[in-house]
């Protein structure tokens, strides 16, 4: 079945095969991000299943650009939007989750703020961490988040992929590769599902430590702000903020775009921003950085889509 927006129907959609799930054609990525930018998505494809997406990527034209997109939440899309299909898996079937010994497997679509409930419910601990970064799970793996002292390479077993041919894989933690905001696996595996380690814990202490994480993060980060998180990663043994501060960039504004008054490493939506606004920002203070430090900072957001 075909799910469509009736207005502005894509070409692309009639070279594309019937699912089971639902497209959406010419849909505002600005919906999908929290900076709240981003030109349309030419097709959206929201998959059924797993067996949806496995049929979707064996009958696509074998030269359709496609990406995935998770919660947006460490996402700059360009102006322009992105050619081709984005991929988001938001049905219920990428939001279940089951538990067994020292361990819980969740679909790739679950909020990593939905882990809240589930650690509380069934007295268990040690992915607090993961449930205060903002985001879904699958896109966790791909940037291996981490905070608190933790990333997620310390808690993952496995993961459900299917990689660019349609095939569903089990593939173990070590083979995905995982390092500092990184991970180094083939561009065309989607992440369906993860499998974590958990431990046996009191719901008042696994709230207690809930409660340290969400305090630390309102005194010293932006909140109901459209932000994206850090905007860049921290070289080995120092601080993007610092350097930023350093460099004489902690004021930096272009348009509606602006550094953080709270925290210079993240980049705000003041409200008015275009994503080339938000962009150029950041170059800029890559710009600055590189001449006073002579170290190039790395974009932690991912950026993605065309410029207008």
């Amino acid at each position: 079945m075909l799910g469509l927006k009736k207005k502005n129907k894509s070409s692309l959609l009639s070279i594309l095969p019937e699912v089971r799930g639902k497209y959406l054609c010419n849909e505002m990525m600005s919906k999908h991000t929290w900076f709240g930018v981003g030109g349309p998505a030419e097709v959206m494809y929201y998959p059924e299943d797993d067996d949806d997406l496995s049929w979707f990527l064996k009958a696509k034209p074998y030269n359709l650009p496609i990406c995935i997109i998770g919660g947006g939440s460490n996402l700059l899309v360009r102006d322009g939007g992105i050619p081709g299909v984005v991929i988001k898996l938001d049905s219920k079937f990428y939001k279940k989750w089951q538990i067994s010994e020292g361990e819980i497997t969740c679909g790739a679509g679950m909020r990593n703020s939905q882990l809240k409930k589930i650690l509380l419910e069934n007295k268990l601990g040690g992915l607090e961490f993961l449930t205060s970064i903002p985001g879904h799970l699958g896109g966790a793996v791909r940037t291996n988040a981490g905070c608190f002292g933790k990333e997620l390479k310390d808690v993952l077993i496995g993961a459900t992929i299917i990689n660019g041919n349609g095939e569903v894989k089990n593939i173990p933690a070590k083979d995905l590769s995982l390092s500092y905001r990184h991970s180094l696996f083939p561009d065309d595996w989607i992440i369906t599902s993860l499998t974590l380690k958990v431990n046996a814990q009191e719901p008042e202490i696994t709230q207690k430590i809930l409660d340290e994480y969400k305090q630390y993060r309102m005194n010293t980060q932006p909140h109901n702000v459209k932000t994206a998180g850090s905007t860049f990663k921290n070289p080995e043994g120092l601080r993007a903020w610092e350097l930023i501060k350093k460099s004489g960039c902690a004021e930096l504004e272009i348009n509606g775009a602006k550094v953080s008054d709270k925290h210079c490493n993240f980049l705000v939506n003041t409200g008015n921003a275009t994503a080339a606004d938000i962009e150029n920002l950041g170059e800029e203070i890559i710009k600055k950085v590189k001449e006073n430090t002579s170290i190039t900072l790395e974009w932690e957001v991912k950026k993605m889509g065309i410029a207008k």
